[in-house]
């Protein structure tokens, strides 16, 4: 079976499920179906949502099977929250980036990421809709 698809390849938009078809009895439903929020996640955002329920949540855990710092496991949570649609009103991109940048050296000043670690994820923040510094 084809793995789904969830944007359109040609204007990315959302996909809608147009027929269910029930392999055994060859039952069809056809109508217009939504995709659950889930299954329109990026294939990066969705490998990570399963990654961080095996693990239960643990972010040491996370960081040390996808071999990341810590503030590069926040980021990717955030984005993943944001994805789903749970970020909240009052979360500016500004506000999660400053939030993002204490909580990195926050964990440098832990001695728990070392400085490369730390710019490392410094210049990855990559937050939807927030220009990098210096590029406004």
């Amino acid at each position: 079976m084809k793995k789904e698809l969830s944007k359109c390849p040609s204007c990315g938009q959302n996909l809608q499920i147009r027929r269910l078809q029930c392999p055994d009895c060859d039952l069809a439903i056809e109508g217009g179906f939504e995709l659950h929020p889930l299954m329109r996640l990026s294939g990066a955002q969705q490998d990570f949502a399963s990654v961080f329920l095996k693990n239960r949540g643990v972010i040491r855990d996370v960081e040390r099977e996808l071999g990341i710092s810590y503030p590069t496991v926040r980021a990717r949570l955030d984005d993943l929250v944001a994805a789903l649609g749970f970020a909240s009103a009052a979360d500016s991109p500004l506000q999660s980036r400053a939030g993002h940048r204490r909580a990195i050296l926050a964990e440098l000043k832990a001695g728990r990421i070392t400085p490369d670690q730390a710019l490392d994820a410094l210049n990855e923040a990559d937050i939807p809709g927030d220009p990098k510094p210096g590029r406004r």
